[in-house]
């Protein structure tokens, strides 16, 4: 009988030549992730406007309310595209760091003409990178390799969570403007009754056909803002997941493996 080679069977995954390595792939999941619910929220879409929800919507909100929410929505999600891709290349770069450091056994992190140096190669250029540079700059100041890093840390969360700053308030201002939209149409919905001096038929029909108009805007509009705003939330929910994964790489490998063996600065 011929031998089997099994070794090709049992050999590590590789991984996808496109996307990576299966820890890439990870960690481009929050971009995966954008693009499904956007994909769902474009079939969600397209279904409506097949429907004739939407044009309805644009017909009877006079004010355009409605339609400053579909805009201030689209451009928001773009931006949440644009933080989640950066972040994670940026989770690429920490675990690629963070394996580099952890396989150097003993040998010192040091900082050569603004570069972060570990054993005669430089570092992947990134956030831990950056973070590793300000250690070393802060131990090139006298006070050793077994200093606190609380406060470079908290810089460090600042500054990975304004990513998603203007998210957060994007959504709760499309709430508002919802509520916007809502308190217009009431006013519009009780001005014809307002100006009724008669209650002849006519009169009255004119009369409930403005606050029929009032009460759409009202609805529509606060059913967009609404519906915008729980969307771009999850969006930046799952930007934040990044974030939080990220903070966690970089915070385990600085305080396990480049602490305890920081070089002094050269250079």
């Amino acid at each position: 009988m011929q031998d089997i080679d099994v070794s090709t069977a049992n050999a590590a995954p590789r991984g996808n030549a496109v996307l990576g390595t299966p820890a890439e792939i990870r960690d481009f999941a929050p971009v995966l992730k954008w693009l499904l619910v956007n994909l769902l929220v474009a079939i969600a879409l397209i279904v409506l406007w097949s429907l004739g929800l939407i044009q309805q919507v644009l017909e009877t909100d006079h004010t355009r309310v409605a339609l400053v929410i579909f805009a201030i929505f689209a451009l928001t999600s773009l931006h949440c595209l644009y933080q989640t891709w950066v972040t994670s290349r940026d989770l690429v770069t920490a675990r690629h760091v963070s394996a580099a450091v952890n396989a150097a056994d003993a040998i010192p992190v040091q900082l050569a003409d603004g570069r972060v140096m570990l054993d005669g190669q430089v570092l992947e250029a990134g956030v831990i990178s950056t973070h590793i540079a300000n250690l070393i700059r802060k131990a090139s100041l006298g006070q050793g390799g077994g200093f606190d890093q609380t406060v470079l840390l908290r810089s460090l969360a600042d500054r990975l969570r304004s990513r998603e700053k203007l998210g957060l308030f994007v959504s709760e201002a499309l709430l508002r403007l919802a509520l916007l939209g809502t308190a217009i149409g009431f006013i519009l919905m009780l001005i014809p009754l307002s100006g009724l001096s008669s209650f002849d038929a006519e009169t009255l029909r004119g009369a409930l056909a403005g606050m029929t108009a009032g009460m759409a805007i009202a609805l529509n509009v606060t059913v967009t803002g609404i519906g915008a705003a729980l969307v771009l939330k999850f969006q930046y929910y799952l930007l934040d997941e990044a974030i939080g994964e990220l903070f966690e790489i970089i915070t385990e490998t600085t305080e396990v493996s480049v602490l305890p063996r920081i070089g002094k600065a050269e250079g």
